[in-house]
């Protein structure tokens, strides 16, 4: 995806640590919804391959309990939920909510690469204890370990960011 100026822009504040939770909040339950739809289609597609009656076998036995391969596909499709979103506006639609937007230092939008580094620092930061979003409290730019890594921030943008006079 090309690299472009977001609108509005502008020089906007970091976004607050609970700001930001509360966007990941509003999007774990898109994905929850997005990680639904994977499994099922992917029990359909197991149920087409091996039949219905030994895939119900299998799931009593418990064989999809940590299924490596549906964990792979779980972590591939929420990995594009945010780069697709993070790239293309510069916003999940938590973030929108919130009113909250990542951008470069600049103002334009991330590359997939920094998209992909902020994914993969966000779940180093999650399986500290969230650690990683607290930093930001130290931080005198208000950056977790995420924006540090990947070059980038979060912004809150003002309440009539959108507004079309």
């Amino acid at each position: 995806m090309a690299i472009k100026q977001l609108q509005p822009a502008g020089e906007f504040p970091a976004t607050g640590l609970l700001r930001r939770l509360a966007g990941a909040a509003y999007d774990l339950f898109l994905l929850i919804a997005l990680w639904m739809i994977t499994t099922f289609a992917y029990l359909g597609m197991h149920i087409a391959a091996a039949g219905e009656e030994l895939t119900q076998q299998q799931a009593e036995a418990g064989a999809f309990v940590g299924d490596v391969w549906l964990s792979l596909i779980l972590l591939v499709v929420t990995w594009g939920f945010y780069v697709v979103f993070w790239t293309k506006k510069g916003q999940t639609l938590g973030m929108q909510v919130w009113r909250v937007r990542v951008e470069q230092l600049d103002g334009r939008s991330i590359t997939v690469r920094q998209a992909t580094i902020r994914f993969l620092v966000a779940q180093a930061a999650w399986l500290c204890g969230g650690l990683g979003f607290f930093w930001q409290l130290w931080d005198n730019q208000s950056r977790t370990w995420q924006d540090i890594a990947s070059g980038t921030r979060l912004v809150t943008l003002p309440k009539n960011a959108y507004r079309k006079d």
